[in-house]
C-alpha cells in the first residue's frame, strides 16, 4: 500500500516550480525520508533535510552546502559548455545552483562542494572524453569561484547513485554495477551526440 504523502511533500508538490527546478518528489523507503529526484538538466536547493538524489554516468552532480546558512543544493549536468539557458550544460547549471543558494541566504565565501560522476560507463565511447571533460570543468569552475571541494568521487567506469541532505551537507554515494547501465547509456549517448570538440585555443562521503 502506498505511503500517504507527508505535509512537506504535499506542499513541495503544490509549489510553483522555477525553470530547471526538480519536481519529482517521493518518499524513499530505504532512507525513510522525503526525497526529490534530480533529472539531467535540473537542480534543487533546500534548507531542510529532504533527500536530494540522482543517478550519474558521465554526467556530473555538484553538491553545494553553506556551512553558516545551513542550506544546500545539487545539480546534474551533461556537458561542460553549450547553449545558454540550459541546465544540461555545466556553466549554466553551476550558475543556477549558486544563485538559488544565495537567494536562500548562502554566500560564496562560506560555500563548500562535493562532486560526483564523470564515469566512463560505456565501453568504447572514450573518444569524446565526456566524463573527463565534465570532471575537469567542475573542478576548474569551483577553483575559479574559490569554493573548496571537500570530497569527490569521480571518473573510473562506474555509474553512481548520489544522495545529499542539504541542511546538514551530508552526501552519500553508491557505485552501481556497470553490467546493466541501459538508462545511463542512453543518457550518455545523448550527451555525446550533443558534444563538440574542446577548444584548442574535506568533508566525508558515506557509502550506502
Amino acid at each position: 500500500m502506498a505511503r500517504p504523502a507527508t505535509s512537506r511533500l504535499a506542499s513541495l508538490k503544490a509549489a510553483l516550480r522555477k525553470p530547471g527546478e526538480a519536481s519529482f518528489f517521493y518518499y524513499d523507503a530505504h532512507f525513510k525520508n522525503d526525497a526529490v529526484k534530480i533529472l539531467p538538466g535540473e537542480y534543487f536547493v533546500y534548507d531542510e533535510d529532504i533527500l536530494i538524489m540522482t543517478t550519474l554516468g558521465s554526467c556530473i552532480a555538484a553538491c553545494l552546502w553553506d556551512r553558516q546558512a545551513k542550506v544546500g543544493g545539487m545539480n546534474h549536468f551533461m556537458l561542460p559548455e553549450g547553449e545558454s539557458g540550459s541546465g544540461r550544460y555545466g556553466s549554466y547549471a553551476m550558475e543556477l545552483l549558486i544563485n538559488e543558494m544565495m537567494k536562500r541566504g548562502a554566500t560564496r565565501s562560506t560555500m563548500e562542494a562535493k562532486v560526483f560522476g564523470g564515469g566512463q560507463v560505456i565501453a568504447g565511447m572514450n573518444s569524446m572524453n565526456v566524463g573527463e571533460r565534465n570532471t575537469a570543468f567542475v573542478i576548474d569552475y569551483l577553483k575559479t569561484e574559490r569554493i573548496p571541494i571537500m570530497s569527490k568521487d569521480v571518473l573510473d567506469i562506474y555509474p553512481r547513485k548520489v544522495c545529499f541532505l542539504p541542511a546538514s551537507g551530508k552526501a552519500m554515494v553508491k557505485r552501481l554495477a556497470s553490467s546493466n547501465p541501459e538508462a545511463l547509456a542512453a543518457q550518455d549517448r545523448a550527451a555525446v551526440r550533443q558534444a563538440v570538440p574542446e577548444s584548442t585555443g574535506g568533508g566525508s562521503v558515506d557509502l550506502f
